[in-house]
């Protein structure tokens, strides 16, 4: 199990990373709450993973904190909850927002992550009810290097085809994510933000 790594931030292209790590490049699958914090492309990165050994691939999960990996952990173990799936949900909110759908019994609310249907939603609150209340206690104090990258006006297209992008990969139709990010593309200075304010959008 590889459960940390360090490195070389080389490339990010929302959901995966590519970190080097002793002149080796490791692929890394983030959710957004991971993904919005990233330190600028060249500087250095730690990240908790989680490895996923599957018959047709070998795919490393990074968090930032325990809290978001201790959560993806106890999704993947709910039938019905794949990688994919919980990759989404932490992509669409942060563990305490989740926690407080499934403490309050918000089925509505769960519905609106890409994937999660009603029953899907049902099973999440019962299921993770008596187990949201300690993922707080897995929350990682280490510091966040929180990148700062503003997009010159004439990386205004690609922000926005890395934007639609990312939302692909998380569940949602070409068509869902190309109208979530042009309704909010003019007030977000790049492909980060845009991948931020469409999921809240949509």
């Amino acid at each position: 199990m590889i459960g940390r790594i360090q490195g070389i931030l080389l490339e990010k292209q929302a959901p995966e990373l590519l970190i080097d790590i002793q002149g080796v490049g490791y692929e890394v699958q983030v959710p957004m709450t991971t993904y919005y914090q990233l330190p600028q492309v060249g500087e250095q990165i730690k990240l908790h993973t989680h490895f996923v050994v599957r018959e047709d691939a070998q795919i490393l999960y990074g968090f930032f904190s325990l809290s978001d990996r201790h959560l993806f952990r106890q999704l993947i173990r709910i039938n019905g909850v794949g990688p994919k799936m919980a990759l989404a949900i932490l992509s669409g909110m942060n563990t305490a927002e989740f926690a407080a759908l499934v403490l309050d019994n918000d089925v509505t609310g769960l519905t609106r992550l890409p994937g999660v249907g009603k029953k899907t939603a049902e099973r999440l609150v019962i299921e993770m009810r008596d187990k949201v209340d300690v993922v707080d206690e897995h929350a990682s104090d280490e510091p966040v290097n929180v990148g700062s990258e503003v997009s010159a006006a004439g990386k205004q297209r690609q922000s926005e085809k890395d934007a639609v992008a990312a939302l692909v990969s998380l569940g949602y139709s070409p068509q869902q994510a190309s109208k979530a990010v042009s309704r909010i593309a003019k007030t977000a200075e790049n492909s980060e933000q845009m991948i931020r304010l469409a999921l809240q959008s949509v």
